[in-house]
């Protein structure tokens, strides 16, 4: 076998390499396909118990909350959010590098990039908090982190959209026109889905109507679905770029 001598150029290559756009897709794909795996599971094995609420009325699909929290539905999508959460964080931080970028001697906007890192960390620790906290285990924990997962994210999509306002307000990419429009609508679409969410939500538990919790777990689908959505279209604002680990130069160890 060949030796190397120790800091040699093949020592400096990059250890992994991963474009950024195929980061993006993995990282959506892991909850989707969990999610779907959860709720057809459940609807194949847990039927009656997926769908029951205390009302006792006929309902058809179960929610996002019952469908990961029976067995073994609920390990396969802690297994999936427990290998997305990590590139969630990684995407974050480099949102928040490219903010600073285009907003370098803008104190506004540097201000609303950082409150718009601390939303996505608080979306992200929101997910893993009602992921592994089901709401057959503690109702009240799981229900806190729902709260925050869906308040951070509807304010991150928010402050997220008005970033890009800016950016595409003197810019002519393609890339970030689509990617800024995709956006805007998908935050308008998955704010229109929490409200009718809630009120199918606050009905079904008011007066118990056959079908109405069924509403309520599709609009809740909705919510989930165009939140990834909306977290694919780092697709097109990393393009170009790649995720590299590699050693660090002699003489630069910290």
């Amino acid at each position: 076998m060949q030796q190397v001598p120790y800091g040699s150029v093949d020592r400096d290559k990059p250890l992994i390499r991963v474009p950024f756009t195929r980061l993006a897709v993995i990282t959506v794909c892991l909850p989707l396909l969990g999610l779907v795996a959860c709720i057809v599971l459940a609807m194949l094995y847990h039927y009656n118990d997926a769908t029951y609420t205390h009302c006792q009325v006929p309902n058809y699909l179960p929610s996002i909350s019952a469908a990961i929290s029976l067995t073994p539905e609920r390990y396969i999508w802690r297994f999936s959010i427990g290998l997305h959460s990590a590139p969630r964080f990684l995407v974050a931080a480099a949102y928040l590098s490219f903010y600073r970028g285009r907003f370098s001697r803008r104190l506004t906007e540097q201000l609303l990039s950082g409150f718009t890192f601390l939303l996505a960390l608080s979306e992200n620790v929101g997910l893993l908090l009602l992921t592994y906290v089901s709401s057959t285990e503690t109702y009240s924990v799981h229900k806190s982190g729902f709260i925050l997962f869906i308040g951070s994210s509807l304010f991150h999509m928010l402050c997220t959209c008005k970033l890009w306002s800016l950016i595409v307000k003197y810019s002519i990419s393609s890339e970030e026109m689509m990617s800024y429009w995709f956006k805007l609508r998908l935050f308008l679409f998955n704010g229109g889905c929490c409200v009718l969410a809630v009120y199918f939500y606050r009905r079904h538990n008011t007066y118990c109507e056959e079908g109405i919790y069924t509403c309520f777990a599709v609009c809740e689908y909705l919510v989930v679905l165009s939140n990834m959505a909306f977290h694919m279209t780092a697709y097109w604002d990393f393009g170009g770029k790649e995720v590299m680990v590699a050693t660090p130069p002699e003489g630069k160890h910290f």
